[in-house]
């Protein structure tokens, strides 16, 4: 499975970007996806998480600000990311599992078995 990220750019504090990410390859494969980011000196971090069937799971730090979305058909995932802040700023990285149980780590990085290439979103005060 490759993973392609786009969309990432410079935008004020206050303004809105939209990521996405298309899936190539062994799709049938893919269970969850996810977007983690990971600013300069910190470790990659949980942003966001949809499973096949629609669940959605987000960090407290962008609840309400992000959504995250999924189109199965297309084997692509969205990140709709307003209200943006300085400390949003990052590199924010697509990813997939393969499987992860109900009451699976989905917020942990380990949890994913594919990764983009990741997408550097910048945001100015």
């Amino acid at each position: 499975v490759q993973l392609q990220a786009s969309g990432g750019g410079l935008v004020q504090a206050g303004g809105s970007l939209r990521l996405s990410c298309a899936a190539s390859g062994r799709t049938s494969s893919i269970g969850a996806m996810g977007w983690f980011r990971q600013a300069p000196g910190k470790e990659r971090e949980f942003v966001a998480a949809i499973r096949s069937g629609g669940t959605t799971y987000y960090a407290n730090s962008v609840k309400g600000r992000f959504t995250i979305s999924r189109d199965n058909a297309e084997n692509t995932v969205s990140l709709q990311m307003n209200s943006l802040k300085p400390e949003d700023t990052a590199i924010y990285y697509c990813a997939a599992a393969r499987y992860i149980p109900a009451r699976g780590p989905i917020l942990d990085v380990a949890a994913y078995d594919y990764w983009g290439q990741g997408t550097l979103v910048t945001v100015s005060s």
